[in-house]
């Protein structure tokens, strides 16, 4: 019997950005970026530890509107277009840099890097990685887990159980269409949990979740365990929690182990240190700088200036970090088995998006901790839902309001930056509702009815928990704040629209092209 487990969880998220009246736009970058530095690189973890037989089990949650983009043909077009694009300029490099042999070097690693990007997604997946990543959940090694429909902050929108119910079920019918199963398991928009949650989930088929520490640790019952067993929230969902020691060590900008200093340097691209003319054929309309992935330096050191990047030593210190990584998680299941009834878990949550596209060597960091995890004495990985199979009896207790944002809790979602928005968010769901409660019952024509469908598109969209993150942290505010504005218009002019029985087909077309979201979406759902 083993002593304990490790539950290793990825949350690939992305909000959803599409733009079909742009010839390109910047914010398409982030999944652009998002595919070629992680998604891709994942899969090419999960190929090579399924083609050397490893057995492991992962955690992959997969948001709806990433889903929806990772399917969305304009998008598959720009992005091949992009990667062909790098591979170009990764040629021009080695040209650039043919007297300087060390970034010739990594010149020619980029533009092996991008032709084998771009072979494997064209050619061995064919532009779907969804179909990748089912793949490997049919071989038994990965657990496919989803999310709110548009990562919605679920405390803030809980004024109306609609709304939360939506974002909930939508979320898992986005999944189901797309894979053809349920999910057991749901990831939490910002693992922003408050009581009475685990009854929209339990009724959306949803057997566990996650919660940061602190809402284990504080909840209504003290843990018996702590985070290292699930609570039962009283109706048969569990919820599991956030193991703070291997969050650490893989977050902490100071401790984890991304800040390295023979780890390749994020903040160094040529897209911002090349002469403006040369560059310019590659960035966003000639006109603005952004990032390329093609980077020469490492993290180096504090105020020092920045050295040239080493893979194979990065690499070597990735496997370093691996086995450090296994031996401290041993020594924790060492220490928590003498005084458990039961296996305990360790479970690590993670973004995706941190595995490859912040820190470039993380895929192969988890590669190597999946290899190892499998040939311990003692530790295992598996999924949640592989827990709660072994143990049939969890304890009784409900977790504490809690977020894994700064501080905790919900701040960073409503401030001084964005508390503005959700006194209109909460009047649109109101009138959606309305209008959804108005008609029930009565006949709706097919116009109507695409009317009213955009809306509810409009009111999820609105909805989505990345713009009042982007507001806060001042990357896009401008864009974000478009984005809720353009949404919540959008909104008003079909409701509006829908009441005076005057609607514009022609306009209806052009928002049905912009926001092609959820196809299957049926406005009676916003009925309370």
């Amino acid at each position: 019997m083993e002593k304990g487990f490790l539950s290793i969880i990825l949350h690939a998220h992305l909000p959803y950005v599409r733009h079909p009246e742009h010839d390109s736009f910047f914010e398409e970058n982030w999944l652009f970026e998002a595919i070629t530095e992680c998604y891709l690189p994942l899969i090419g973890v999960l190929d090579r530890l399924l083609e050397d037989k490893v057995d492991y089990r992962l955690t992959l949650s997969l948001s709806p509107p990433l889903i929806t983009m990772l399917r969305d043909e304009l998008l598959t077009r720009r992005y091949l277009n992009h990667l062909n694009k790098l591979v170009e300029l990764a040629e021009k490099e080695i040209i650039r840099t043919r007297k300087q042999p060390e970034y010739q070097k990594l010149a020619r690693l980029y533009r092996r890097f991008f032709q084998n990007t771009l072979e494997t997604y064209q050619n061995q997946y064919h532009c779907d990685l969804l179909s990748a990543f089912k793949k490997h959940h049919s071989a038994g090694n990965l657990e496919l887990i989803t999310s709110a429909a548009t990562h919605g902050f679920l405390p803030l929108l809980s004024v109306s159980e609609t709304a939360v119910r939506n974002q909930i079920n939508i979320g898992v019918e986005t999944f189901k269409l797309n894979f053809g199963y349920a999910p057991s398991g749901f990831w939490l928009p910002e693992c922003a949990y408050y009581p009475g949650l685990e009854i929209a989930l339990g009724e959306a088929g949803i057997n566990y979740f996650f919660v940061d520490t602190h809402g284990i640790m504080n909840a209504s019952e003290s843990p018996r365990y702590g985070v290292y067993a699930p609570l039962d929230c009283g109706n048969g969902v569990a919820a599991f929690g956030r193991d703070p020691d291997s969050s650490k060590q893989v977050w902490s900008s100071q401790e984890g182990y991304p800040g390295d200093f023979d780890y390749r340097e994020y903040y160094s691209d040529i897209g911002f240190d090349l002469e403006f003319d040369y560059i310019a054929p590659y960035i966003l309309d000639g006109l603005t700088r952004i990032n390329t992935g093609i980077k020469y330096h490492r993290v180096t050191g504090e105020n020092l200036p920045k050295e040239i990047y080493q893979p194979k030593k990065a690499l070597a210190k990735s496997k370093q970090h691996a086995q450090d990584f296994i031996n401290k998680r041993q020594q924790q299941i060492d220490g928590l088995s003498a005084n458990m009834d039961r296996p305990p878990i360790i479970v690590a949550p993670y973004d995706a998006e941190l595995f490859g596209h912040w820190w470039f060597e993380g895929p192969h960091w988890l590669e190597h901790v999946l290899r190892l995890s499998g040939n311990t004495n003692g530790i295992q990985a598996i999924s949640c839902s592989d827990y709660l199979s072994l143990q049939s009896s969890h304890q009784l207790a409900t977790p504490s309001a809690s977020t894994w944002g700064d501080q905790g809790y919900s701040s960073y979602w409503i401030n001084e930056e964005n508390d503005w928005i959700y006194p209109y968010l909460h009047k649109a769901e109101e009138d959606m509702e309305k209008l959804a409660s108005d008609l029930q019952g009565l006949t709706v024509n097919p116009l109507q009815e695409r009317a009213l469908n955009q809306a509810a598109r409009s009111i999820l969209l609105a909805q989505a928990s990345d713009w009042p993150f982007i507001m806060k942290s001042g990357t896009t505010s401008e864009y974000a704040r478009k984005r809720i504005t353009d949404h919540l218009a959008r909104f008003n002019y079909l409701h509006d629209s829908i009441r005076k029985n005057r609607i514009n087909e022609r306009y209806l077309i052009a928002l049905e092209t912009m926001d092609n979201i959820f196809p299957e979406i049926d406005f009676r759902d916003f009925n309370p």
